[in-house]
């Protein structure tokens, strides 16, 4: 862990009780894998250019598209990276995890419509973090990969 969050979470292992005990005691486990899919529509490429103000028209203008290597528009990287603020915030590790640390690459676009599947699978767990390689794709098509470190909910820390 970088020297500056080792800091920053140093006060919440004072506060909270954590499970730091063998793996067997955790419900999360290496190797897990949870997902989901969805198409974005063109009123979600809008929205997010709204609330967030990148207005560019690569993901909002169907013209200046078509002068671009992607020929159509195509959906911001951040919004796909939500599919997977989504995986780990609902499914795995699910309520209550904390997202620390991402490095995500975007190997090819995500055209509007496409429908596309977020994946998450832990890779390694040491004491309350959990280090998940996560992929988003279009079939056999990946739009976006890395890997992720979160702090996981204290009941996913302990034996029920």
């Amino acid at each position: 862990i970088f020297p500056l969050m080792s800091l920053m979470w140093s006060s919440i292992f004072n506060k909270r009780r954590l499970c730091l005990c063998h793996p067997s005691c955790r419900r999360l486990h290496v190797g897990q894998r949870a997902s989901l899919t969805k198409a974005f529509s063109s009123r979600d490429v809008e929205l997010f250019a709204e609330l967030t103000g990148d207005t560019n028209p690569l993901h909002l203008d169907r013209a200046y598209a078509r002068t671009t290597s992607f020929e159509a528009p195509i959906v911001h990287g951040v919004l796909i990276n939500g599919l997977i603020s989504a995986v780990l915030g609902t499914r795995m590790p699910g309520r209550g995890c904390i997202f620390l640390y991402q490095e995500i690459r975007f190997p090819a676009p995500l055209y509007i419509g496409e429908e596309v599947t977020a994946e998450a699978e832990v890779r390694k767990i040491k004491m309350s973090f959990a280090f998940i390689a996560v992929t988003c794709s279009v079939q056999d098509k990946v739009v976006m990969e890395g890997e992720v470190m979160v702090m996981m909910p204290e009941e996913q820390q302990k034996k029920e």
